[in-house]
């Protein structure tokens, strides 16, 4: 079977498309990827090894590309545990800036909510079943936010 780059690239920009929409500016595909890069990058940090590739081989080949781009699996990331901590770090790998206001907090919570629940449809249940077994708790509860519809919630407040 031949490779037919120019499918896995259309596959790729229905996603981003599909992403821009959903974070509220169809026309924006350069920040719905900046976006879907940070929380691949977050994301990767709080998983295992094992998982990642797991998750990994479920993407479609063009996200596979975005996932794995600039990973060095050997370099282990000092990781907070916290879900606030998490978002921070999305928003750092984004926009390269650690300093993030309440209402940037709360914005990038919601994004990375539409960015796991997009990513759903590629993704088993079974998969996002695995990623919540090995995630620590305030996470688990940031993906089933994601992907269960329940109320987001943003506390500012650390949970012990």
């Amino acid at each position: 079977m031949p490779l037919n780059f120019e499918k896995h690239a259309q596959k790729g920009n229905k996603f981003l498309k599909e992403l821009a929409e959903k974070l509220g500016d169809k026309a924006d595909t350069a920040k719905a990827g900046c976006l879907l890069r940070a929380v691949f990058q977050a994301l990767r940090n709080h998983l295992t090894l094992e998982e990642n590739f797991q998750l990994l081989s479920q993407l479609p080949i063009a996200l596979k590309g975005v996932y794995v781009h600039g990973w060095i699996p050997s370099k282990k990331q000092e990781i907070s545990r916290k879900k606030i901590d998490f978002i921070e770090e999305v928003l750092k790998y984004a926009d390269g800036t650690s300093l993030h206001s309440v209402s940037d907090i709360e914005k990038g919570t919601k994004e990375v909510h539409t960015i796991l629940k997009t990513l759903k449809q590629y993704i088993s249940q079974g998969e996002f079943k695995d990623m919540e077994a090995v995630l620590p708790r305030q996470l688990k509860k940031l993906l089933r936010e994601s992907l269960y519809n329940k109320t987001l919630t943003i506390n500012l407040i650390p949970e012990k």
